[in-house]
């Protein structure tokens, strides 16, 4: 079905469906949705039959949006709105979205501007014609989420076009031919790191994840020039599903090799992997290495982001639908479910999950419409990866406050910027608070500040409870005085050589650069401090090193060899994790609806993979593999 046809059968369900009164000015394509533009907006807002029964009609996602015409220019309008909203609202940003033709109005009282009974939306609606949006401006304001807004508002020509463009591929004719699904294992298989799948159908090709392996010991990143991806311009669609670098690490070098395509997240994805993919390139300048791409190229990544909700679905093929669930692992962390063809398939990708609400989120969702294929990570999916409870978890880490406070010493935490540091502030400022351990001050080094600041501005995707406390109780545990921001190397030295007890919260996560390693060069030597690691350490990474007991490390310090003589207490709270562990993973299969035909493992060393493969096979009696890298299963 081309493009002309959708639109034609477009226009003739507006004529049946949409009264004669209700003036239609224009209906076009944008990406997967249909935009319908009118002089009535009221006129649907007060029937939401309308638009569903549209999108039942078409199969396809309507949107309604104000007839260009009828908007006030964005410089007059956010005068007006300054104007009938009163000062003790305390408007901290107005942005205009000409995708959707709502502005969102941020405020530290949104009451005010919603007004009594919403009368001062109604007269900002009647009055500029854009649709009003108000928010709770975030505690702490992000530089990332400010800047790709203004950087998407910039740009909104190239982005209108670009998403045209979109809709124009999703609706090329469709080859009636045999219809097969096959998936391709490109990365992160039989391994943890450089996560990367190929879902291709007859019509389409999908990419899943293009991770980088950090520690990068057996080949930092996926087999990008397997001929399956090949040319790049036939690659439909890319989906993300987290932040994680060893998931989205090297999506912005696909636009380096040619790819013009979207890129299907979450909008915290877009704006935390975006953060992640910055310091990856400024880490590899620091250690004298090529980065794999440049800073252009992550802005190109986020000109072609189509962000989607959780429980949204989407076409982003001819043949393939996409509906993103939240998968508990960090913020905005999804399971991408794919519906494949007219019914002809259902294939889930979990990413990474956390099957337990943890102090930041709920747990992953495991209930499906319909689902033949599961592709489940398995980082702790061995024998004996048996986690503890979150709360077991904060017991530990009181312990080692106190055990190493009361000796004088200092804490070191490696953390990774985005989840295990949030959930760690979490727990530390509640222990504080509460007089369950002594009060010292809490340093946050690297991009945890920035990364925070992130999980504020998007409190839709925290658990229930935190945004209670948040936003109804008016305690943010983000904004407690203990935690202090390192914002310079002098600030960084200047703790390093203080004889005083603290905490120190740092990336990177597994000790392969960043500014963990100035605090463990400067305590390391000293048995009164603690290193304690509350996530992952892969296979090779210096994290992993320590956790094995080495007692003599030799770094690379400015191309000289720097040996280092470790005495300090090493720990490891593994409740932290932001994966499921054995008995989690177990869980999620048993209490999965529907069971599915099929479980592919992947993301977790290679006897982790096949133990849980082997397992998983004799509970249930579901076939599983676990593939290899480079290895194409057919499912249908």
């Amino acid at each position: 079905m081309g493009i002309e046809k959708v639109l034609d059968d477009a226009r003739e369900a507006v004529k049946k469906i949409i009264p004669s009164r209700i003036e239609v000015t224009d209906i076009d394509f944008e990406g997967p949705v249909i935009v319908i533009y009118t002089k009535n907006l009221e006129e649907f807002a007060h029937n939401n039959d309308l638009v569903r029964q549209l999108a039942q009609n078409l199969r396809r996602r309507v949107a309604i949006r104000p007839d260009p015409e009828m908007l006030a220019s964005t410089e007059s309008a956010e005068e007006r709105i300054r104007k009938i909203i009163p000062e003790e609202a305390k408007i901290t940003n107005i942005y205009f979205d000409d995708d959707t033709g709502e502005v969102t109005i941020e405020a530290i009282s949104p009451g005010l501007v919603i007004g009594k009974h919403g009368a001062v939306l109604n007269e900002i609606k009647k009055d500029i014609g854009w649709a009003p949006k108000v928010v709770r401006a975030p505690p702490i304001p992000s530089k990332t989420v400010s800047e790709i807004r203004q950087y998407l508002r910039k740009n909104q020509d190239e982005r209108k076009e670009f998403l045209r463009k979109v809709g124009k591929r999703l609706m090329r004719p469709r080859v009636n031919d045999e219809t097969w699904l096959r998936l391709t294992s490109l990365g992160g298989y039989r391994e943890v790191g450089r996560s990367c799948s190929l879902l291709m159908t007859r019509e389409s090709k999908i990419m899943i994840d293009v991770g980088v392996a950090v520690s990068g010991d057996n080949g930092s990143t996926p087999y990008l020039s397997a001929p399956e991806l090949m040319p790049m311009e036939s690659i439909d669609a890319v989906v993300v599903t987290h932040a994680h670098l060893d998931h989205s690490g090297l999506v912005p070098a696909l636009f380096k090799y040619g790819y013009e395509g979207p890129i299907y997240c979450t909008t915290p994805t877009r704006d935390l992997m975006s953060l992640l993919q910055l310091d990856f390139i400024k880490v590899a300048v620091g250690e004298a290495k090529k980065a794999p791409y440049e800073s252009s190229h992550i802005r190109d990544a986020v000109m072609h982001c189509i962000p989607l909700k959780y429980g949204e679905t989407t076409d982003i093929s001819p043949d393939v639908r996409l509906t993103f669930q939240n998968a508990g692992h960090i913020l905005g962390s999804s399971i991408a479910h794919f519906h494949v063809g007219d019914g002809l398939y259902n294939i889930a990708f979990t990413g990474d999950i956390k099957f337990e609400k943890s102090w930041l989120f709920n747990a992953s969702v495991n209930k499906f419409p319909r689902l033949e294929t599961l592709v489940i990570e398995s980082t702790y999916g061995g024998y004996h990866d048996m986690q503890p409870s979150r709360q077991e978890a904060g017991n530990q880490i009181k312990e080692i406050v106190r055990a190493t406070i009361s000796r004088g010493g200092k804490l070191l935490i490696p953390v990774f910027a985005v989840g295990r540091s949030q959930e760690v502030m979490l727990v530390l400022e509640d222990q504080m608070r509460n007089h369950q351990v002594p009060k010292v001050p809490i340093y946050l080094d690297g991009m945890i500040w920035e990364a925070t600041a992130i999980h504020t501005a998007y409190p839709e995707y925290l658990n229930s409870q935190l945004r209670t406390q948040i936003f109804q109780m008016g305690e943010n545990p983000f904004l407690s005085e203990i935690f202090k921001r390192v914002d310079s190397s002098d600030m960084r030295e200047t703790i390093c050589h203080d004889p005083e007890p603290c905490i120190v919260l740092a990336t990177s996560g597994m000790m392969n650069g960043g500014p963990v390693m100035e605090y463990f060069k400067a305590w390391c030597d000293n048995e009164r401090n603690t290193i304690a690691f509350v996530g992952y350490q892969a296979e090779g990474t210096m994290g992993r090193k320590l956790q094995k007991g080495w007692s003599d490390i030799t770094l690379n310090e400015r191309g000289k060899p720097l040996t280092l003589h470790m005495k300090m207490d090493v720990e490891t709270v593994d409740g932290f994790s932001g994966h499921s562990d054995r008995r989690q993973l177990v869980n999620y299969v048993s209490t999965l609806e529907p069971r599915p035909e099929r479980i592919i493992i992947c993301h977790g060393e290679d006897f982790k993979c096949s133990d849980l493969a082997s397992t998983l096979y004799k509970k249930f009696g579901i076939e599983t593999r676990a593939p290899m890298n480079l290895e194409t299963i057919r499912l249908k």
